[in-house]
């Protein structure tokens, strides 16, 4: 009897791991996905509508501490929003597309969306401090 439970629970095992994602796994997925390309790098207009207000509010936030951090905290705050979107699009891209459960390596995620969205920052940095784009004129020292 010992035997047959034990049989029993290796195929239960077994099945577990070969189950297809639930529907409400892949509803969030979606969702993550979504959510996560309207803040990424990826999406072309989300800077204006999403990512920018988010990156003033931040700046605005850390300007209350003193007026100074105004522009590094919207910096920051851009950068934040931009990692955010990468690594939403990672965990969701998983829950969308994976066929079944496997373990997560969530340290190379999260690296890879920090390495991406750093780089994506600093070409927007790079870009503005050459005068390839324009700063709105609410950013210009008094």
């Amino acid at each position: 009897m010992n035997d047959i439970s034990k049989s029993h629970q290796e195929s239960l095992s077994h099945i577990s791991e070969t189950v297809p994602k639930t529907l409400l796994q892949r509803l969030r997925g979606g969702f993550f996905l979504v959510i996560g390309y309207l803040l990424s790098p990826l999406c072309w207009w989300n800077d204006l509508v999403f990512n920018l207000p988010i990156a003033y509010f931040f700046g605005y936030i850390c300007s209350l501490f003193a007026p100074k951090l105004l522009m590094p905290g919207v910096i920051i705050g851009y950068w934040l929003s931009n990692v955010i979107g990468i690594l939403l699009m990672q965990a969701g891209t998983i829950d969308v597309l994976q066929k079944q459960t496997q373990e997560r390596n969530v340290r190379k995620e999260i690296l890879t969306g920090l390495v991406s969205s750093t780089a994506y920052t600093f070409l927007i940095m790079i870009l503005i401090h050459f005068k390839v784009l324009d700063t709105p004129s609410f950013f210009a020292g008094s």
